[in-house]
């Protein structure tokens, strides 16, 4: 924006004589208006000149500095397009309305090419984006395009007076909904997506006792985000929801519960089963939690929290703890949640390692975990109340082997992380031998799984940076949506 410019510099003028009573008083402010004036007689052109040159100089910096306004033509266009969807042009259909703008909307946006989009340069690699193209400016498998519904603010924005709510585990439904409004894929015309953004925040109604996301609200506020989108528009009727895509970054998923059995017994609303869910529950196998189409995505960490740690390769930081754990174990025999919660796992984890000076075992929470698994070898990642754990992220982030203690567990983007290089899986029933396990690895292969940690690819798929880069995330949620576009036209 361009600053604004303050008037030259003026005296204030005659402001009219005080009643000063006497003819001495009146004589000495005659001379105090000479001395002003004598002044102003040789002050007034220079401070002219000073003013003209200031203004002579901001104008060259407007014209060949500051850069130009953020709204252009483009922006312009999708503006009136939106207008013009709602009402109709000319009184046409909205379908023949969107096809006679389309055209307009496509030269715009070839004028604009991969200069509407600039990712500022982070601790990754970004997009080569001379190999872009207009329909696909991400490089991805296939160019598509998202809509985004344009919800009440109840579902979303209102949630964000509570800071945890962009900063827990399940801040994913936040992250990729911010990523996603200033993301080259997003159109602004629904005649043109392929896929549709449902962007309701569940989570972040946090329990006051625990300090935990409460989850029994959830099912009733995506139900009426649906009602809401299917009455003021065609397009989830259309489709029966089948190119909806919802966030459900909870311990079980679009099954709303922490849970197991109560989860399954739930189940997924039915409203949702058709549609496309991103979740972070995943197991192999068969489970009524997965049962819809479903992308597996990792739990959210703060990335430049993660990346502002993290300096040097792991294989090369003095790592003085040989097996770490932080987090909730039950250690009373006599509670039911030390059966039911992690199975037991965590647990026997206390029970058989808590005295051995090799591992740092701890109950309670602390700010700076961070700091401790930079200092660790291994990291213990078992299960807690679902198989996946932010553990798991955090350790390849933070340079830390992580070990999973999960049976059956899924894990995300499998298709690009090497997860068997990275990591290490320990069935549940050897828990008693880990000692062994680990002393085994430290001897053999640890270095080479350690710099398998420090590549980008590795750690980057696992964070939501922002803005986006190549391989991240959400890139690679886009990717994977990009390769359904089939599934995305079913019944149009």
């Amino acid at each position: 924006m361009m600053p604004r410019v303050s008037g030259v510099w003026k005296s204030n003028g005659h402001r009219g004589l005080p009643n000063h009573g006497t003819t001495t008083s009146f004589l000495k402010h005659q001379r105090h208006e000479s001395h002003i004036a004598s002044y102003w007689h040789w002050k007034k052109p220079f401070s002219l000149l000073v003013a003209t040159s200031m203004f002579l100089f901001l104008l060259v910096l407007c014209l060949f500095v500051l850069p130009a306004p953020s709204m252009d033509i483009s922006e312009n266009a999708e503006v009136g397009l939106q207008a013009l969807l709602k009402e109709g042009l000319q009184g046409l259909p909205l379908q023949q309305a969107s096809n006679a703008l389309r055209a307009e909307k496509e030269e715009v946006h070839l004028e604009r090419k991969s200069t509407e989009w600039h990712p500022k340069p982070d601790h990754f690699t970004l997009f080569n984006l001379s190999s872009a193209t207009p329909s696909n400016p991400l490089n991805l498998t296939n160019g598509i395009r998202i809509y985004v519904y344009d919800l009440p603010t109840k579902f979303n924005d209102d949630w964000l007076v509570d800071e945890r709510c962009s900063n827990q585990l399940f801040a994913s439904e936040v992250a990729i909904h911010k990523i996603l409004m200033n993301s080259p894929i997003r159109t602004f015309n629904p005649y043109d997506a392929d896929f549709f953004f449902m962007p309701v925040y569940v989570s972040c109604k946090f329990s006051s006792k625990t300090g935990f996301p409460w989850l029994g609200h959830a099912p009733t506020l995506m139900e009426a985000a649906v009602n809401h989108v299917s009455t003021e528009m065609e397009f989830w009727n259309r489709s029966g929801g089948r190119d909806h895509v919802f966030v459900a970054a909870h311990d079980y998923g679009a099954c709303f519960h922490s849970l197991e059995t109560e989860a399954i017994a739930h189940g997924i609303p039915v409203f949702m089963q058709n549609s496309i869910i991103l979740q972070t529950f995943g197991v192999e196998g068969f489970h009524p939690c997965q049962i819809a189409e479903h992308i597996q995505i990792p739990p959210y960490i703060s990335p430049s929290k993660a990346l502002s740690y993290v300096t040097e390769p792991p294989e090369q930081q003095r790592r003085n703890i040989f097996a770490y754990f932080r987090g909730k174990m039950e250690i009373n025999p006599k509670n039911v949640s030390g059966l039911i919660y992690s199975r037991g796992i965590r647990t026997v984890l206390y029970k058989r390692f808590s005295r051995n000076r090799r591992f740092f075992l701890k109950r309670h929470r602390a700010e700076n975990y961070q700091l401790e698994m930079l200092r660790s070898t291994f990291c213990l990642c078992p299960l807690g109340w679902a198989p996946w754990s932010p553990r798991i992220v955090e350790s390849v982030t933070f340079g830390c082997v992580p070990v999973i203690i999960a049976d059956n567990i899924a894990l995300p983007y499998s298709h690009v992380v090497d997860w068997s290089a990275i990591s290490l899986t320990v069935r549940e029933h050897d828990v008693p031998k880990l000692y062994k396990i680990l002393l085994n690895v430290a001897a053999t292969n640890l270095t080479t799984i350690q710099k398998n940690l420090w590549k980008d690819e590795n750690r980057r798929a696992l964070l939501f940076t922002d803005p986006l880069v190549h391989g991240d995330a959400t890139w690679h949620i886009f990717d994977r949506l990009s390769t359904r576009l089939e599934r995305s036209h079913v019944m149009r």
